[in-house]
């Protein structure tokens, strides 16, 4: 749109631009942007309107910088997609442009505008969420962040691959970690599995040289058998109370157990990585000051349900992590051209996929909770054809049927472990959500203990039944149970019950709590590629937090007008959260008076206090009463739109 209203008249402080994007689309082919731009310039003190296909854009962002720098404009509203996009984006363009990124307002016309209105109400609607932004805009400060010390240290809580790499990469930047492991060993799920896709490497040998790396590095501090207790503070100054218990005399042969390894198998491993101190003699605490945390708290294999496909009631059906063990103690007692498993050749085994994910309401049935796993755990379907190809071409008299309900080989290179099935003969068999594969008992023969049966969708609903040796179930991904850590912390999970990141690709290892950040399976099923990449990027973000020795927070924070306080104690009564305010003694014309005080790194800037204080002596930066006042008016008000479109 053409520059109509350069001369436009405008007080210092109230020289707003406006700038509309159209977002190749999203929101132009719903919006009339030419009009909402024509409508922005009767704004009382809107000096300048602009739209770009893509304000987002290095040319959309320049149209900003350019207008700040020539001072054309000193407070900028930009109406595009959610604030919680590009809001950074924009304020970033303002700094480098020598402005004050707090004088920026955001309009929100995709979502609240675009997405769910169309036509006249999609413009009118546009119209108003701009000049309510440019309202506030008039009445916005310049402010400063507040700088508080960061501690050059961070803590790992899990001991897994992805705590195991994330550890390293911060040490290699020079920043002190400590490692914090519940459980007796380092390596986590990782360590239990067998051979890594697609180099075949055995996943023990990566495994114990990453924590050999971890244990050797004068940076990291490792406490296994441990918990975090209480937690408080802030980023950049975190205070931890770490609990460290003394294991118990079967709590090694309890946790191979657990792990589903022989002790012969982990007999190389257990010392390498770290077994709970036999010299603890009773239960301990440490206190840990740190500046920022990374969570690798992992995953646990779905386990079925007590009969679901017969798991539980008959010993020949098994998880794939199960089978994964099986398989690895065969290869340990020599190449047998059958698969044996509990001393019996297994001639025929038949693989699940999608237990324990993908459910479905009303088909599934949930646990005890009352929960399903609805999303898809990636995984699975590699790691079963991974399986099913080793077993076809280690045991080429197993034969291996596959039932599937869909096959997603997703990870580069891939979709060749599929290609390799077909290959080595492996039958596959695809079945319906609502018709998935019945395993019975052979009781008329003990030729064979099982027997499956399912209509196959590849034959158009053909009944098929085949006797079976052994079934394996291809058990899906599910989140650990932090839910100590989650209340402690105050942190976001997810309806799937994994931990939630701010955004998965702008912020995709940040939870919304500043300073905590995410490292592979507690965010989401991830395979051990996924796993180290999100593990580093942690890394690297804790690194960039901490690097330069502070950290800068937002000033959206609570503040107190002295003048009006009375000191009620209102506001401290009604804080969300703990420490962000509190009521000091002061002097007041020579008295002793009680008064509320903020401590800004704390404060989250929610506004509870705000509504609760008599005196109104609390404002927010960056969203004061008047400011909302304003817009507000703007909102209702009918000078900014034609008559047809009040």
């Amino acid at each position: 749109m053409a520059d109509d209203n350069k001369d436009k008249k405008a007080t210092p402080g109230q020289k707003v631009g406006v700038y509309v994007c159209h977002c190749g689309g999203n929101i132009s082919d719903h919006v009339a942007v030419e009009e909402v731009c024509k409508n922005a310039e009767k704004i009382p003190g809107v000096i300048k309107v602009q739209d770009n296909a893509f304000m987002c854009s290095d040319p959309g962002q320049d149209l900003i910088m350019e207008d700040i720098k020539n001072g054309v404009v000193d407070r900028v509203v930009v109406a595009s997609c959610a604030p919680g996009l590009h809001e950074s984006t924009f304020r970033n363009a303002i700094s480098r442009a020598g402005g004050n990124p707090y004088i920026y307002e955001h309009a929100n016309i995709r979502e609240q505008v675009s997405w769910v209105h169309h036509g006249d109400q999609a413009t009118n609607k546009a119209t108003r969420l701009v000049a309510a932004a440019a309202a506030k805009a008039r009445e916005l400060q310049p402010l400063d962040p507040y700088r508080v010390d960061a501690k050059k240290h961070v803590t790992v809580i899990g001991g897994g691959i992805a705590g195991l790499k994330s550890s390293l990469d911060l040490a290699h930047r020079g920043i002190d970690v400590t490692l914090v492991e519940k459980s007796p060993f380092l390596g986590g799920w990782t360590a239990k599995w067998d051979r890594a896709f697609p180099t075949d490497d055995p996943v023990s040998e990566l495994v114990t040289a990453l924590a050999g790396e971890v244990l050797n590095n004068e940076k990291i501090t490792i406490h296994t058998c441990s918990q975090i207790t209480a937690f408080e503070g802030f980023i950049g100054n975190f205070k931890l109370t770490l609990t460290e218990q003394p294991p118990g005399p079967d709590a090694y042969q309890d946790d191979i157990k657990r792990w589903g390894a022989s002790e012969k198998a982990f007999g190389e491993f257990i010392p390498l990585v770290g077994i709970c101190p036999a010299s603890i003699p009773e239960t301990t605490t440490h206190e840990i000051e740190t500046g920022a945390l990374v969570l690798a708290t992992g995953f646990k294999p779905y386990e079925p349900r007590h009969g679901e496909y017969r798991y539980g009631e008959s010993e020949e059906v098994i998880t794939l992590p199960e089978l994964i063990r099986l398989m690895a103690e065969n290869r340990k007692k020599g190449v047998s051209e059958t698969l044996t498993v509990n001393g019996r050749k297994i001639r025929n085994v038949a693989m699940i996929h999608c237990v324990g994910s993908r459910q479905i309401p009303g088909i599934d049935e949930p646990d005890a909770k009352g929960k399903l796993n609805e999303y898809c755990s990636r995984t699975c379907c590699s790691a079963t054809l991974h399986a099913a190809n080793m077993i076809r071409e280690v045991h080429p008299k197993t034969r291996v049927f596959d039932f599937y309900r869909d096959i997603r080989t997703y990870g580069r290179g891939q979709e060749e472990l599929y290609e390799d099935a077909s290959g080595n003969k492996v039958v596959f068999f695809r079945f319906e959500a609502e018709a998935p594969p019945e395993v019975s008992r052979n009781t008329d023969s003990d030729d064979f203990p099982l027997f499956i049966k399912v209509k196959d969708t590849l034959t158009f609903d053909e009944e098929v039944e085949m006797p079976v040796d052994l079934v394996v179930l291809a058990v899906g991904m599910e989140s650990n149970d932090i839910s100590d850590l989650v209340e402690m912390m105050k942190i976001s999970v997810g309806v799937d019950g994994f931990l939630l990141e701010v955004h998965p690709k702008l912020r995709p290892v940040e939870l919304a709590q500043s300073g905590i950040l995410l490292a592979g399976t507690c965010q989401a099923p991830f395979d051990m590629g996924e796993t180290c990449a999100a593990a580093s990027a942690a890394a690297v973000k804790a690194s960039a937090i901490l690097g330069r020795g502070y950290v800068e927070l937002d000033p959206f924070v609570a503040e107190v007008d002295l003048n009006k306080c009375n000191g009620t104690g209102a506001c401290v009564k009604t804080c969300l959260v703990e420490g962000a305010l509190s009521m000091v003694e002061m002097d007041a014309n020579g008295e002793k008076v009680q008064r509320a005080q903020v401590n800004p790194a704390l404060c989250t800037g929610c506004g509870a206090c705000v509504a609760v204080c008599p005196e109104n002596a609390i404002n927010v930066k960056g969203w004061t009463l008047k400011q909302y006042e304003d817009m507000v008016d703007m909102i209702v008000s009918d000078q900014i739109l034609p008559s047809k479109m009040a």
